[in-house]
């Protein structure tokens, strides 16, 4: 990128390549400038040549070839969002829900507790669910990417459907019981008015959290058990049959129901 700054009498340039020096006058004794704009190049009155300032600059954008993480983060390249909605319609770029998952392409060399190193449990190539406003993205090599804490990582997608996700850590994956379509007194709920219930299922839990020592802490909470949790805890994913699932931490469920 050129950018020319001048001042100064006598000034002359070719008015059918350069429409924007209108208003300046040609003269006849001129002498040829080295830089050129475009494909003319600019004439100025060498008698009047001391006020003429000639600035130059160029943006080079730096080529990175590859982007290691540190610590316990991982990069992950973000889906794609889906354009068309089940029915066919054509989505706005406004209206597309922000993509949760993507595949792991970079891992961190892992995190040091106590005296121990522990490594990121997940592997390069996995096919991950995060939590929705973690991490920082970026751009890179022409593809969307994240890049996140391990323990932003909710899960692990073995299969394309969310209710086979592996959970990480401290997380329970929950089916979630269905809301009651009628009142204690027989009125018929409308889809808004009816209480986003905030019971369910267990599916399948995490391996848990590590303590001091780098060894996992099994989680209190095991598959099969109906319980209740937190209302607005975790994030919701539904499933191909259209049932809704959650996975949030141990610490938001409340009771075992029973």
């Amino acid at each position: 990128m050129a950018s020319l700054q001048l001042s100064g009498p006598g000034i002359t340039a070719a008015k059918r390549c350069l429409p924007h020096f209108d208003g300046f006058r040609l003269s006849s004794s001129t002498f040829r400038l080295s830089s050129s704009v475009g494909a003319c190049a600019v004439a100025v009155d060498r008698r009047c040549f001391r006020g003429l300032v000639v600035k130059a600059s160029a943006v080079v954008a730096p080529k990175y070839t590859s982007i290691k993480p540190l610590g316990d983060r991982v990069l992950i390249k973000i889906n794609t969002s889906e354009e068309v909605t089940v029915g066919g319609i054509l989505l706005p770029s406004t209206a597309q829900s922000k993509p949760q998952a993507g595949e792991v392409v970079a891992l961190g060399e892992g995190k040091t507790i106590g005296n121990s190193k522990v490594q990121v449990s997940i592997q390069t190539g996995s096919q991950v669910v995060y939590t929705k406003y973690a991490g920082t993205e970026l751009e890179f090599n022409g593809s969307n990417h994240i890049i996140l804490k391990e323990d932003d990582i909710v899960g692990i997608l073995e299969a394309d459907d969310v209710k086979d996700l592996k959970p990480l850590n401290d997380r329970v994956l929950i089916k979630v019981a269905e809301a009651e379509e009628k009142t204690a007194g027989g009125l018929l709920l409308t889809e808004a008015s009816k209480e986003k219930p905030s019971i369910g299922t267990v599916i399948a839990v995490g391996p848990g959290l590590l303590d001091g020592e780098g060894n996992r802490k099994p989680l209190t909470v095991s598959p099969g058990s109906t319980v209740l949790y937190s209302k607005y805890a975790g994030n919701e994913f539904k499933s191909a049959d259209g049932a809704l699932y959650v996975v949030l931490r141990a610490s938001d469920v409340m009771a075992v129901l029973s």
